[in-house]
Parts: C-alpha cells; sequence; structure tokens
C-alpha cells in the first residue's frame, strides 16, 4: 500500500513537473513573437562579462541614458525623448548586462558589476567626459561610477531608490528566495508567472504612471518581450534583485562625490519629501525637483516636459 502511495506521488510530481515545462517553453516561444527588439539599430561592445548593445544619435557633447536595472526594461524605455536630445548632444543609449538586446549570463548580479559596465562603456566606447542620466535603481550604480571615473560629470537621476532602501544587505531569506528563482523549471515558472503581460499592465497602471489612460500597449508588449529574451534568463537579473543583490548603502559615498547630481521625481511616487532631503543633506552638490502629475516614468508619461528640461540641465 506505501509502495502504491510513493507511485501516485512520483506520477503527479512528473506530471505537474512536465506541465510548468511545457508551460515554460510555450511562454518561451510566445513572448517574443512579435519580435519588437530585433529590428532596433544595434552596436555592440564586448565586455568581460557580455556582449553588451548600445545605440548612438546626435551630435555634441556625449550623455549616457541608463535604464532601470530590471530585466523587462531596455534602452527602448527612452526612445520618446532621445531624439529632442540628440539636437545638442551625442545621445548613448545601453541595454544593461541582463537587461534587453545585451547577453544575460547565469550569475549574480550585483551593484559592482553595473559599476564596472558603466566605467568600462564610458572608458572605451564613449572615451571622453560623458553626462549621465538614470533610471530607478541605475541611479545608484552612476553614482558609484563616479568613485572610478573621473569621465563622469553631471548625473541626472529619475525617481532614484530611497538611500534607506540601498541601505538594506541580503538576509537569510533574500538568499532563500534568490535560490529558487533560479532553479531550473519551478524558478523558471514563477518568473514567468510575475512577468506574465496581463501583471506588467498592471504594474504599469498602478505603479509606473500617473494616468493609466496613458497606458502605451505597445511599452508593454517590448517590456514583456524584454522580460522574455534569450530564453527567460532575465530570472537571473531577478533573482539577484529579490536576493538584494543589487542594492549598496552609497550614504557614506555620498558625501564625498563632487558630482553635480539632480534629481527629478514624480510627485506620485510613494517617495518623501524627507528621502529626497536626505539625499540633498548627504550629497555636496544634490537638488531635486518633483515633476506634478507623473509617477515612476515620467520620460514615458511627458516626454516633451521631461526632454527639454533636461536639456536645460546638461
Amino acid at each position: 500500500m506505501q509502495r502504491k502511495t510513493l507511485v501516485k506521488i512520483g506520477v503527479a510530481i512528473a506530471t505537474v513537473t512536465t506541465a510548468i515545462h511545457t508551460f515554460n517553453k510555450i511562454v518561451e516561444k510566445t513572448a517574443v513573437k512579435k519580435q519588437l527588439l530585433s529590428h532596433r539599430e544595434k552596436l555592440f561592445f564586448d565586455w568581460k562579462l557580455g556582449r553588451i548593445c548600445y545605440s548612438v544619435c546626435g551630435v555634441g557633447s556625449p550623455v549616457l541614458l541608463i535604464h532601470d536595472s530590471i530585466p523587462c526594461s531596455s534602452m527602448h524605455e527612452w526612445d520618446k525623448i532621445k531624439k529632442d536630445l540628440a539636437k545638442e548632444h551625442t545621445v548613448f543609449c545601453i541595454d544593461l548586462l541582463g537587461c534587453g538586446n545585451s547577453e544575460r549570463p547565469q550569475i549574480t548580479y550585483t551593484n559592482y558589476v553595473y559599476v564596472q559596465l558603466i566605467t568600462d562603456f564610458i572608458q572605451k566606447v564613449i572615451k571622453q567626459k560623458t553626462d549621465v542620466v538614470t533610471n530607478g535603481l541605475s541611479g545608484v550604480h552612476a553614482l558609484m561610477a563616479c568613485k572610478n571615473d573621473a569621465n563622469i560629470g553631471k548625473i541626472i537621476m529619475i525617481n532614484p531608490k530611497d538611500l534607506a532602501v540601498l541601505a538594506q544587505n541580503p538576509d537569510p531569506i533574500s538568499k532563500a528566495l534568490k535560490k529558487l528563482l533560479q532553479l531550473p523549471v519551478i524558478g523558471t515558472f514563477v518568473y514567468n508567472i510575475i512577468h506574465e503581460k496581463k501583471n506588467l499592465k498592471l504594474m504599469f497602471a498602478e505603479k509606473y504612471l500617473y494616468n493609466p489612460l496613458n497606458l502605451d500597449m505597445d511599452v508593454v508588449d517590448t517590456y514583456y518581450e524584454c522580460a522574455h529574451l534569450d530564453k527567460g534568463n532575465g530570472k537571473y537579473l531577478y533573482a539577484s534583485l529579490k536576493g538584494k543583490y543589487l542594492y549598496m548603502n552609497i550614504a557614506p559615498s555620498l558625501k564625498t562625490i563632487d558630482n553635480p547630481i539632480h534629481i527629478i521625481e514624480g510627485n506620485f511616487q510613494p517617495h518623501s519629501e524627507e528621502a529626497l532631503e536626505l539625499y540633498k543633506s548627504l550629497g555636496k552638490h544634490v537638488d531635486y525637483e518633483v515633476f506634478s502629475q507623473t509617477c515612476f516614468l515620467p520620460h514615458l508619461e511627458c516626454p516633451d516636459s521631461i526632454s527639454q528640461r533636461l536639456i536645460d540641465l546638461l
């Protein structure tokens, strides 16, 4: 009787595993069928940890645009403003390692990895002093890159992470979550469920945009495709994010950075005035402004206003 029970359990586990594997394969193929990123302009930088995709447009002093460091984002994030910036600047847009059309190695992604990428990209590709515009978590990478690279000029951060969040370290729970997400079948399944199109659409409506009526389904489709390129290997970056491996306490370093730093915050972001004031109190040359009727992606929601403001600041 016990043997029969064990056989039934084994068959059930095998059936469920097969069903999950089949689901993963279906997502792997259908999520990228529109090939929204395949027709984009692509240049490549052969970096030590993987091939990095980037684009260049315009003439003038260089500006590097860095999207949020999450697996569903890419240089596509800047499409609505880069042409305006290109009227006065040479605009470089980069797909971070693990994102967009860049390679997605099966590594632990850390702040240091992206600091090295930004430093090497400016030194080996741009080769001159560069102003940097970031969104979200990539702001911390740019700030720490200042410690390595004298070729970074002004830094403009759109909705950077709170310093209190950045001060978190990996803990037993976050480490266990990272290991779960990296599992071949179950981890991929969890990642695929989290990054279903309906969930990304909800993320835009509830967290990214002030006005859900501004939701552009082409943008959602692009984020969806980005999340699932390279057989879903974006899960390794996502696992590192959930494991808190990309965070870093930058408060001590912020006190020593001499670069001009400007923060643009959407007024419907859940950040408090105190969080922005903390950046300003710690940094020697930090100031900030709040854009009304915007949330996490003001450069998608009110691109004309943001591009003009960036031109004024650069």
